[in-house]
């Protein structure tokens, strides 16, 4: 069985912790969020793959469909994290402007 995916999301998340846990700079912080955000997604899509299966339109002779519920979370997800991400980076903007540095301290 493989379980390299599920390494690499192990991998990603330590990854993505570490950056937000350990930087002060906020577009640093952003980043970490959001690689710790891809290992989330990679993680979710992993477990919605069923090996020798078909997509879920319904064909003569074929039992084993995957389930498309996950991946389509995961797209709303994708979605959602844009925005979030695009919302942290005007706010960083902002404290850049009225204080001079994106530094949290």
């Amino acid at each position: 069985m493989n379980l390299y995916n599920y390494i690499i999301v192990i991998i990603l998340m330590i990854l993505g912790l570490y950056i937000v846990i350990n930087d002060k700079n906020l577009i640093k912080k952003m980043i970490g969020i959001g690689i710790f955000q891809t290992s989330v997604l990679l993680f979710y899509i992993s477990l919605g793959y069923i090996r020798n299966s078909l997509p879920p339109i319904l064909v003569e002779g074929s039992a084993l469909y995957s389930n498309p519920i996950p991946h389509v979370l995961m797209l709303t997800a994708i979605v959602v994290g844009i925005a979030t991400f695009s919302v942290g980076l005007s706010i960083a903007a902002r404290i850049e402007a009225q204080y001079g540095t994106i530094e949290q301290d």
